[in-house]
């Protein structure tokens, strides 16, 4: 049986992925809104692993007969003045994400519990990727968002990505 403490904090990060699929959601709006279908893909293609994120934590804590509880789902804000505004937004989110497993994981290890700290290793990992990722895309906008081709280009390249679902042993 899972720690009341453990159990509440994986609650929390059911909601806060599920959180992170509509944010990168309204990324994709907006770039889809702007004619950049790659940079609206790419964060479609995040929102789905967001999702999936949060069902990984929902077998989880069923494997572990705790209780649910989901929460309601706040409305991202979706007003951005520009391409990099959103970049930066996504990797600000990361990085509050990373702080959230890095919370559960300290918690996890407060209480010696060693199977959540287990199931939370590949979250650490993937969070490791997701701020590379963010920060890369900050990167690429940085060097090649002013020139029209380049950004064409950039566009092109993100709409190649493809969603491959989590491959995490519960």
């Amino acid at each position: 049986m899972l720690n009341e403490k453990i159990a509440e904090l994986l609650n929390v990060q059911i909601n806060k992925e599920f959180y992170s699929a509509y944010l990168y959601l309204s990324f994709s709006n907006y770039f889809s809104d702007k004619g950049l279908d790659g940079f609206a893909n790419w964060y479609r293609v995040q929102a789905q692993e967001e999702r999936d994120h949060a069902m990984l934590f929902v077998q989880y804590m069923q494997n572990n007969d705790a209780k649910i509880t989901f929460d309601a789902i706040g409305k991202p804000d979706a007003e951005f003045d520009s391409h990099m505004a959103v970049l930066e937004a996504g990797l600000k989110h990361e990085r509050y994400v990373t702080g959230l497993i890095n919370n559960i994981y300290a918690a996890a290890y407060e209480v010696k519990d060693f199977r959540t700290m287990q199931f939370l290793d590949w979250f650490v990992k993937e969070q490791g990727e997701e701020e590379t990722n963010a920060n890369d895309l900050i990167k690429k906008l940085n060097l090649f968002g002013s020139d029209p081709k380049s950004l064409y280009l950039l566009d092109q390249e993100l709409a190649a990505r493809t969603y491959a679902a989590p491959s995490l042993v519960l």
